[in-house]
C-alpha cells in the first residue's frame, strides 16, 4: 500500500465532498440529520441520483485484521485503503459506517474502563474456544474444532489503540469521502472470532441454545452468578444474579462512549431468542408447541431490550437477527418481533440473512427479509451482502456465489408498501465484510461487487410485482398470544413460502395486512397490475372485509394455508367448507404442472398436520358449480379432499380467487432447518403456488431431467414502468418458459424460441434482465437488443425482430406520452420512412402500446 489514494479516490469519485462537514450523528440520531455548511453550489454530478434512490447509509464491515501493524501511520494507509476501494459506491450514500468486528464482543463484557487494558481480539481462523490450543492438535481437526492465527505475530491492541483506530477511519474517512463517518462496535452470542474466557469459562450460565455446540450461545435473557471483577460499569463486581440485559447495556455504555462508538450491531440473532439458525427452539421441540412457555418467553425477551435500553439509552442498535423469519421465529421461539418494533428501543430491523450463501437456501432468505420488512417502526431497513468472511476461510463472493450476483438481484428486487402506499426500498446498504480471513483486501471484490450493486439499485422497484404478498405481520402476533393453538399454522406460513420461493415462485413485493385496507382506499388502482398473495383472513376484520370487497370489484387474489377459522362470508366467497381432518400419505387427482420432466414427478404427496397448518379439511361447498372449477384432489382410501380451485363470478367484473390449501412437503429429522420432503418420492405441494399463476395469465414452467433436480429461484420486479426478471438457477441444464397476458415476455439483450406462445430460454446460474416487449406469436426466433439514439429527442430505440403476425406490446418509461412514442417496420436509419401506426394497449396490462399483425424488424423508439 505504497499508492497516494486520494487522487484516485477523487477520479473514482467525482469529487464527492460538495457541501459535506464531515461532522458525525449524534449517538441514535438519523444520518440525515447531519446538516452540511453552506457552500458555492456545485456543478451537478452526472448520473449519480440512482433515479432519486440513494442510500441514507453504507456500511463497510471489517474486523481488524487488516491493521497488520500496530502504527499510526500504518493504520492511516489501511483505512484510506477501505474507503478508496468503495469510492465509487460511496457516493451514493448520504452517510459512510465502518462497523467493527474487533473480536466477538467480549471486548465489551471484558472492560475495566481502562484504555491500557490489553485488548483480546478476532486474531484467528476459526474457533479459538475450543479444548484444543490455537495452532495445536492433530492436522485432521476442522476449523470449528481448532483455529490458527491468522498470520504470525499478529499485532498486539489495548482499548487505547481500538479507541485509535475508531477516531482513524472516521477523520481518514471524512477526509476522503467528505461525507459524516460513524463508526459500529460489534457484539455477537458465539464462540466465533475471538477467545472468550468471558462467556466459556467465568460465565457459563448465560450460555444456552446449541447454533454451534451444546450451550454454545449467550441467552439475552440469562442472570450472571456473582462475580469479584472489575469492570466497566461494575467496579465493585457484579452482583448475584444481575440480568444479563443490565450488565452488558452498562457495559455498552461505558464503552461505546469512552472508545468512540457511534452504535452497535446484535449478531447472530442476538435478543431474538434462543436458538438463531434453527427450526426448534423454547416453543417448538419438533415434535409439538410448548404453548405454555410463550408468555414467558415473550416477557423475557422484551425484559431484556427494556433493561439493556435502561444502561445504554441513546446509542442505535442495529441487527442481524435469526436465519429464519417472523412467523417461525414467533412460533418456534417466542419471538415477539412487533412488541420488539414498537417497544421504542431505537433499533433498525434485521436484514436478509447472509446464509444462502452457504447453503444455496434464497427461499428461506427471502421469506425472512420480506417478513420483517412487512412493519417496521419506520421506513427504514438494510439489505446485506456477504463479499468476505473474515474467519471461515472463505470469501463468498469468489467461492460461495462464484462471481455470480444472484444474492444482489434477487434480495434486491424486493420493496415494501407501507402504510402510505408508497414503494420503500433498503435505505442502508451492508457488506460483510471487506476484508478476508488474512486480513487482505483484494481490490477484485468491490471492483467487481459495485456495477451489480449500482444496476440493482437503478432497476429497482417504483410499483408493486405482478404478485404481492399480503403479510399477516399483525395476525400472527394476535394469534399466539389469544389461540395458541394455532402456532402449528403461525409456524407452517413462512416455511410454505419458503418452499414455493425455492420452487420459483416470483415473489418479491410485501405490504401488512394492517396496511392494505387503508392502502386500497387511498390508492384504489395500486394493485390493478398485480395478484396479491395472503391467508384466510380473521373473521369480521377491516382487512377481510377489504379483501372481499376488492375480489368482487376485479381484483385477483390467491389464497392459501388452513381456512378452519374462515368465516362464513369468506368460505362463502371460496365456496368452501371444511369436514374431518386428515394426514398422512395421499394420491394427487389432477396433473396440474405444467413443467416437463424426462422422470416424471410421483403422484404421492405426504401432508404432515405438525408442519402444514393441521390436517386437510377443505372441500368444495357447492358442487357442481359453474364458476368453480377444482384442478387438484388429494384422496386417502374413499377419502376425498379438495386442494386447489378457483372461483369467479360473473358480477365480480373480473375479480378471480384461487385457494391453494398448501402442504408444507418438509419433515423435521435434527439439524437446523426442516427438510423437504425426496422429491423423487414425494409430491412437492408448494410448488403448486407456481402451477396456479396460470389462471391469472402468469405463467413460468420449467423443463428438466427429473424432480431431484432443483427448480430455479425467480423474480419479476416492476420498474419505471418495465418488467425487471432475475433469477439463481442452481442447475444450468434447466429450461424456462414464460408466457404473460399479454404475450411472451422477450428480454432485452437475449433470443428466445417461441413455442406455443411461450418464451424459450436458457438462462446462467445468476442472471438480470429487463423486459418491455411483449409479444404473441406462436412460434419463431424472436430478439430484441438496444440500438443507438442517432437523434435528438429520442432516449432509447429497441429493434424486435423475427416477427410473424405478431402483436407486439412495448412499455415505454414512465412519463412517455403519445407523441412521443413511435413504431417502425422493416426499415432504418434515418427513419424518415416506414412509420408503423400504434395503439394504446389494453387497461389492465397497465400503460403499454402494441402494433398488431407485424412480420419482419420492428423498431420503436421514445
Amino acid at each position: 500500500m505504497t499508492l497516494n489514494f486520494r487522487p484516485l479516490l477523487w477520479l473514482l469519485a467525482g469529487s464527492i465532498a460538495y457541501g459535506c462537514s464531515g461532522s458525525k450523528p449524534a449517538p441514535g440520531q438519523p444520518e440525515a440529520a447531519v446538516a452540511a455548511p453552506a457552500t458555492a453550489a456545485p456543478l451537478p454530478l452526472i448520473d449519480s441520483s440512482l433515479r432519486g434512490q440513494p442510500f441514507e447509509n453504507i456500511t463497510l464491515e471489517a474486523s481488524l485484521k487488516p491493521f497488520k501493524q500496530n502504527d499510526p501511520t500504518y493504520i492511516k494507509r489501511v483505512a484510506a485503503e477501505m474507503f478508496t476501494q468503495w469510492g465509487a459506491l460511496l457516493r451514493h450514500a448520504d452517510t459512510v459506517s465502518v462497523m467493527l468486528w474487533t473480536a466477538d464482543g467480549s471486548e465489551i463484557l471484558d472492560y475495566q474502563g481502562k484504555l491500557e487494558q490489553p485488548l483480546e481480539w478476532a486474531m484467528y481462523i476459526g474457533n479459538p474456544n475450543t479444548e484444543h490450543e490455537v495452532g495445536s492438535g492433530p492436522k485432521e481437526l476442522s476449523l470449528h474444532e481448532r483455529a490458527y492465527l491468522y498470520m504470525e505475530d499478529p499485532p498486539a491492541f489495548t482499548y487505547g489503540d481500538l479507541k485509535l483506530i475508531v477516531q482513524t477511519l472516521r477523520e481518514t474517512g471524512e477526509e476522503i469521502t467528505g461525507k459524516p463517518v460513524r463508526v459500529g462496535a460489534t457484539f455477537d452470542p458465539g464462540p466465533e472470532f475471538a477467545k472468550s474466557d468471558f462467556k466459556y469459562k467465568k460465565h457459563p450460565e448465560i450460555l444456552e441454545g446449541s447454533a454451534m455446540g451444546h450451550k454454545s450461545f449467550v441467552f439475552s435473557y440469562a442472570v450472571l452468578d456473582a462475580d469479584k471483577e472489575s469492570y466497566a460499569g461494575f467496579p465493585d463486581g457484579i452482583p448475584a444474579d444481575t440480568p444479563f440485559g443490565t450488565f452488558f447495556g452498562r457495559q455498552s455504555q461505558h464503552f461505546l462512549q469512552d472508545l468512540g462508538f457511534d452504535y452497535i450491531w446484535f449478531s447472530n440473532g442476538f435478543g431474538f431468542g434462543m436458538e438463531p439458525w434453527a427450526s426448534t427452539g423454547t416453543i417448538f421441540t419438533g415434535k409439538g408447541f410448548n404453548q405454555e412457555n410463550l408468555a414467558e418467553t415473550k416477557e423475557k425477551i422484551v425484559d431484556f431490550w427494556t433493561l439493556f435500553r435502561q444502561e445504554c439509552p441513546d446509542f442505535r442498535i442495529e441487527t442481524r437477527g435469526t436465519n429464519l423469519a417472523t412467523g417461525i421465529d414467533l412460533a418456534k421461539d417466542g419471538v415477539d418481533l412487533k412488541a420488539i418494533y414498537e417497544g421504542g428501543y431505537n433499533i433498525l430491523p434485521p436484514p436478509n440473512s447472509p446464509w444462502a450463501a452457504l447453503d444455496g437456501d434464497f427461499g428461506l432468505e427471502m421469506v425472512g427479509y420480506m417478513s420483517r420488512m412487512a412493519q417496521l417502526p419506520d421506513d427504514r431497513y438494510i439489505f446485506r451482502y456477504y463479499t468476505h468472511d473474515p474467519w471461515w476461510l472463505n470469501s463468498p463472493w469468489l467461492d460461495r456465489y462464484g462471481r455470480e450476483p444472484h444474492d444482489i438481484y434477487l434480495p434486491m428486487a424486493v420493496a415494501r408498501i407501507n402504510e402510505q402506499g408508497e414503494v420503500k426500498l433498503p435505505t442502508h446498504l451492508n457488506f460483510l465484510t471487506i476484508d478476508d480471513s488474512f486480513g487482505d483486501m483484494p481490490t477484485q471484490v468491490p471492483n467487481e461487487v459495485i456495477p451489480h450493486i449500482l444496476k440493482a439499485r437503478y432497476d429497482s422497484p417504483t410499483a408493486p410485482g405482478p404478485l404481492v404478498w399480503v403479510y399477516p405481520f399483525e395476525e400472527y402476533h394476535s394469534w399466539a398470544y389469544d389461540q395458541p393453538d394455532r402456532l402449528a399454522e403461525i409456524y407452517y406460513g413462512d416455511w410454505f413460502i419458503r418452499q414455493a420461493i425455492n420452487n420459483g415462485f416470483p415473489l418479491n413485493t410485501i405490504i401488512s395486512t394492517k396496511y392494505f385496507p387503508s392502502v386500497l382506499e387511498r390508492k384504489p388502482g395500486l394493485f390493478d397490475e398485480s395478484v396479491l398473495l395472503t391467508i384466510v383472513p380473521d373473521a369480521g376484520s377491516a382487512f377481510e372485509n377489504s379483501l372481499i370487497d376488492y375480489v368482487q370489484n376485479g381484483g385477483r387474489i390467491i389464497v392459501y394455508g388452513p381456512a378452519d377459522h374462515a368465516s362464513p362470508a369468506f368460505a362463502e366467497l371460496l365456496n368452501l367448507q371444511n369436514t374431518t381432518a386428515l394426514e398422512g400419505e395421499f394420491t394427487l387427482v389432477g396433473n396440474y404442472s405444467n413443467d416437463n420432466l424426462t422422470r416424471k414427478e410421483p403422484h404421492t404427496i405426504q401432508h404432515l398436520a405438525l408442519f402444514s397448518g393441521g390436517g386437510l379439511r377443505t372441500k368444495v361447498k357447492h358442487a357442481p358449480d359453474p364458476h368453480t372449477r377444482v384442478l387438484v384432489r388429494m384422496t386417502q382410501g374413499s377419502n376425498t379432499r379438495d386442494v386447489l380451485w378457483t372461483r369467479s363470478l360473473p358480477g365480480w367484473k373480473g375479480g378471480k380467487v384461487a385457494y391453494v390449501r398448501g402442504t408444507n412437503s418438509s419433515h423435521y429429522e435434527g439439524g437446523r432447518l426442516l427438510k423437504p420432503n425426496d422429491p423423487g418420492k414425494y409430491a412437492v405441494g408448494p410448488a403448486y403456488l407456481r402451477h396456479v399463476l396460470q389462471e391469472f395469465g402468469l405463467e413460468y414452467s420449467v423443463d428438466k431431467y427429473e424432480p431431484a433436480v432443483k427448480s430455479p429461484v425467480l423474480s419479476i420486479s416492476r420498474s419505471n414502468n418495465g418488467f425487471f426478471f432475475a433469477g439463481y438457477v442452481p442447475n444450468t441444464s434447466v429450461r424456462h418458459r414464460l408466457r404473460f397476458p399479454q404475450g411472451a415476455p422477450v428480454l432485452l439483450g437475449y433470443d428466445t424460441e417461441l413455442q406455443n406462445g411461450y418464451a424459450t430460454y436458457s438462462f446462467p446460474t445468476a442472471w438480470h434482465r429487463e423486459a418491455r416487449v411483449f409479444v404473441e406469436q406462436q412460434k419463431g426466433i424472436v430478439s430484441v437488443k438496444e440500438m443507438h439514439s442517432g437523434e435528438l429527442g429520442i432516449t432509447r430505440r429497441l429493434q424486435i425482430s423475427g416477427l410473424e403476425n405478431a402483436t407486439v406490446r412495448v412499455y415505454p418509461d414512465e412519463g412517455i406520452t403519445d407523441e412521443g412514442i413511435h413504431f417502425y417496420l422493416n426499415t432504418g436509419y434515418p427513419w424518415k420512412t416506414g412509420h408503423l401506426p400504434f395503439e394504446r394497449g389494453e387497461k389492465q396490462y397497465g400503460r403499454s402500446y402494441l402494433v398488431k399483425n407485424v412480420t419482419g424488424t420492428v423498431v420503436v423508439s421514445w
